[in-house]
């Protein structure tokens, strides 16, 4: 017997035994469930394809596909998972089997397609396209992972802020319990202070009256007595008893004290009601104002953070209307279209005497103090140089000094334009940003996510600067406007 015919025997041997091991599998395993491809090869009852043949273009059962591994003419077969989408791998027009990829019509051909209609095209065999595909989707399996964690962290970030949102929800509610029963017994014991010393002054009162009128039913008893004397001795014909009598009865009868008080007939507790009355209105005025502001804390809460926008019809839905405040405007600059602009004059302005007001520094502030929530509002500026900032209130407004300066020091942030530059400065440092390519300027200020950006706005929003930090009190918009002729207007 010779190598070849050893070798063959022993390979089919070796595929023999293959094919009774895998004849050996589970019947429960045999028969087609749901979703399964069945056996092209088998009659009656249809038994579950195990593998699909690319060359024979079927599929095949365990007991079928034996002849894979049996026969050497069939060995060479390329054998794939069992896959009901056979028909989709033939050509349509030659019938073969698509095993070439054209890159010009993206699309899967035969070898005979390449040969024909597809004969000038990029054409790679399928393995190759699926390699490079291959690495196409391991970036995006990648991305996509990325994705699903960051999906991941935002759900556990939510799922914290909620947890943390009830915690807070519930000591508020705690909060406003004790607060408020604090409050109601406050009221309680000042409503019974009231009652007691109206009850206290209407005793006293009543205690003094009635000795009183003890005392006049009385005197009005005692002048009765002395009236009728008197009446008897006018009568009288003895002029000894008439002189004796008289010196007796014109003396004093001791009530004229009591004769000599004044009696109010319309005394009462009046503006004592109207004094209470008046503090139901005061109390009531300061429960709405206080608890509008409490209302206005409750609505702030807000544990779903919208995006940030990105376009300049977005940024517009957070637009402010903001006026610029006399009362803090430099003298050397005049104000306009109702407050809205401001331009450098040479003469000085007659603004009145304000402790508001900006001394030194060509500078103005608006008066509308933000906080709390999202704005947007945009600038035109022309001229030689001008900053675009925002200030807490207490900026120093008097001195030649960096603390009444715009962004240099730590209660302002600014953006400075001029003909040839353009930087940020906070607390006395500056950096250099981008030159704006268009005159006008948005602003954007997200208070409670501390985020404070400058953008150049034209048909794009172009981001100059952005600042990350954490605002403690209300921000006002503010200008600095140098060289004469140079303008601000706000839109």
């Amino acid at each position: 017997m010779s190598r070849a015919s050893t070798a063959g025997d022993r390979d089919r041997g070796r595929y023999s035994t293959l094919g009774k091991t895998r004849r050996s599998a589970s019947p429960r395993n045999t028969y087609p469930g749901p979703g399964d491809v069945v056996c092209d090869l088998c009659t009656g009852n249809k038994r579950r394809a195990v593998k699909s043949c690319l060359s024979c273009l079927a599929s095949y059962c365990e007991t079928h596909l034996q002849s894979h591994y049996e026969y050497p003419a069939l060995m060479k077969h390329k054998l794939v998972t069992a896959t009901g989408q056979l028909q989709e791998k033939i050509c349509a027009n030659h019938d073969k089997l698509q095993e070439v990829y054209c890159r010009t019509d993206q699309q899967c051909i035969c070898v005979l397609c390449m040969m024909e209609e597809h004969k000038n095209h990029e054409t790679v065999s399928a393995a190759t396209e699926r390699a490079e595909r291959q690495k196409q989707l391991g970036a995006k399996l990648l991305k996509s992972q990325q994705k699903i964690e960051g999906r991941l962290k935002k759900w556990q970030d939510l799922k914290q802020a909620v947890a943390a949102l009830k915690h807070s929800a519930q000591t508020a509610v705690e909060e406003n319990e004790r607060i408020f029963t604090e409050l109601v017994r406050s009221v309680q014991r000042r409503y019974t202070e009231v009652r007691q010393q109206i009850q206290a002054q209407e005793r006293v009162m009543v205690t003094r009256a009635n000795m009183l009128l003890s005392k006049l039913e009385q005197e009005v008893a005692e002048l009765r007595r002395r009236h009728n004397e008197l009446e008897q001795l006018s009568h009288t014909e003895d002029h000894i008893h008439f002189i004796q009598s008289w010196q007796s009865l014109s003396s004093p009868s001791g009530y004229e004290e009591v004769s000599s008080i004044n009696v109010d007939p319309h005394s009462s507790f009046g503006p004592t009601k109207k004094a209470i009355a008046d503090l139901k209105e005061r109390v009531e005025d300061v429960f709405k104002g206080e608890l509008s502001n409490v209302s206005a804390a409750v609505k702030e809460v807000n544990i779903l953070q919208a995006e940030e926008p990105r376009n300049r019809d977005q940024f517009l839905q957070y637009s402010c209307q903001l006026t610029l405040d006399p009362n803090t405007v430099h003298r050397s600059l005049h104000l306009f279209e109702s407050n809205t602009g401001a331009k450098v004059r040479s003469e000085p302005q007659p603004y009145p005497d304000h402790p508001a007001r900006f001394e030194h520094w060509q500078q103005v502030l608006c008066r509308e103090g933000l906080s709390g929530a999202r704005y947007y509002w945009e600038v035109d500026w022309n001229g030689t140089e001008v900053d675009i900032a925002v200030s807490y209130k207490g900026i120093g407004r008097k001195v030649n000094a960096n603390e009444c300066s715009f962004g240099w020091n730590g209660k302002s942030w600014s953006l400075y334009c001029s003909e040839s530059k353009c930087s940020f400065t906070h607390n006395n440092v500056s950096t250099t940003v981008p030159f704006p390519g268009s005159s006008r300027i948005g602003v954007f200020l997200d208070f409670r996510a501390g985020t404070l950006a400058f953008y150049s706005v034209s048909d794009n929003m172009t981001l100059l600067h952005k600042v990350q930090t954490t605002f403690s009190e209300p921000l006002y918009p503010g200008f600095g406007v140098w060289g004469y002729g140079s303008t601000i207007k706000l839109y």
